[in-house]
């Protein structure tokens, strides 16, 4: 029976090869960052209050210009079609039942007009955001930017935490490579020759590890969708966005998987919304494993979480019904917080129903 994330990993790590496992499942170096991502969390105790009628929940938020179900979108995670044949259009559709935003990966084993087009076909009218990395080839990078654009996406995740990618073990122990049988049509002009390569090895083919704030205003000069940064940690580079002119950030380190020993995505999170001021929208992804996580980042002032790792899983276990099940465990845990902590609405999440666990085991409230 799976009631809960954790039922779901165990129920997919049964069904995916011990190199796919690894591959979405680990990170860097000793996977401190892995780890401390959802552990993180536990430092955070829920201050309820009682007697609210809760009867009638509101958990709607409005992200990228349209009312979603609840604070939850689906991170753009590549490589889809090892976990599940139809990869990221099951992941589509599902999100489109569910009304619940998805990013599309630079990696997607679908391009992003059959992704967005699947998600079209069964009747939902969810939003897209299309992952980009910094590439070495300005006019290929303008080329995905203009699909995206062309087949709806409303913004772009500029990917900032990716100059090289991290030193992964667990990838190289198990010898793992990216393509066998599957293909990468928002990326893959050249590969031919390029099939026996490792992920790093063709990351590095394509990949600029030249980054700079001036692509924000490239960016801006070759496209209308909101541009977002998906990797600050810190209060200076949010600083730095809202000087670029970006229209949001994503608190994210990558699910662990590129710089070790990095903070927790939980714990990056209240310096980067005081940093914002409200001037710019603050979101966040990172060892989300529970509706209370939910509830706890919008606490810290995250206007909305992402997940990568268990729509992988979702899919794994029985493909857009796996996902679904996982919006669904998620979808309900989290109002069910909300009610038990005696919040009507998304907007009644505020830090003061939180308290954090001290390094000598004493209580505080924020």
């Amino acid at each position: 029976m799976i009631l809960s994330i954790a039922d779901l990993e165990a129920a997919a790590s049964g069904k995916l090869p011990d190199a796919t496992q690894a591959f979405f499942n680990s990170g860097a170096t000793n996977q401190i960052t892995v780890k401390e991502n959802s552990s993180a969390f536990s430092k955070y105790r829920i201050r309820p209050r009682v007697l609210r009628d809760v009867s009638n929940v509101q958990t709607e938020i409005d992200i990228l210009g349209k009312s979603i179900t609840f604070p939850l979108c689906m991170s753009p995670a590549g490589v889809q079609a090892r976990a599940h044949p139809e990869g990221e259009l099951a992941t589509s559709r599902a999100c489109s039942q569910k009304n619940i935003h998805m990013g599309v990966s630079s990696f997607a084993n679908n391009s992003v007009e059959d992704i967005i087009s699947a998600g079209r076909n069964v009747g939902g009218q969810i939003n897209y955001g299309m992952q980009l990395y910094t590439m070495q080839d300005r006019e290929a990078e303008k080329e995905i930017i203009a699909r995206a654009e062309g087949a709806g996406c409303k913004a772009i995740f500029l990917t900032a935490d990716s100059p090289i990618l991290g030193l992964r073990y667990h990838e190289k122990r198990s010898n793992f490579k990216i393509f066998d049988g599957i293909s990468f049509p928002m990326v893959e002009n050249g590969w031919e020759d390029k099939k026996t390569q490792s992920h790093d090895e063709r990351f590095i083919s394509f990949n600029s590890d030249s980054h700079s704030w001036d692509e924000i205003a490239w960016l801006r000069s070759v496209t209308k969708m909101e541009i977002w940064i998906k990797g600050v940690l810190t209060a200076e580079d949010v600083e730095m966005a809202i000087e670029s002119g970006c229209d949001g950030v994503i608190v994210s380190n990558h699910g662990g998987r590129q710089l070790d020993d990095v903070v927790p995505t939980i714990d990056a999170l209240p310096e980067c919304v005081k940093a914002a001021q409200g001037r710019i929208r603050v979101h966040v992804d990172g060892g989300i494993r529970s509706g209370a996580d939910i509830f706890k980042a919008l606490a810290l002032g995250a206007e909305c979480c992402w997940v990568g790792r268990p729509m992988l899983w979702g899919l794994a276990y029985d493909g857009q019904n796996g996902v679904e099940l996982m919006i669904d465990i998620l979808y309900q845990e989290f109002r069910r917080c909300m009610q038990l902590a005696g919040c009507r609405t998304v907007a009644d999440i505020t830090p003061d129903r939180l308290a954090r666990i001290g390094s000598d085991g004493s209580m505080s409230r924020l």
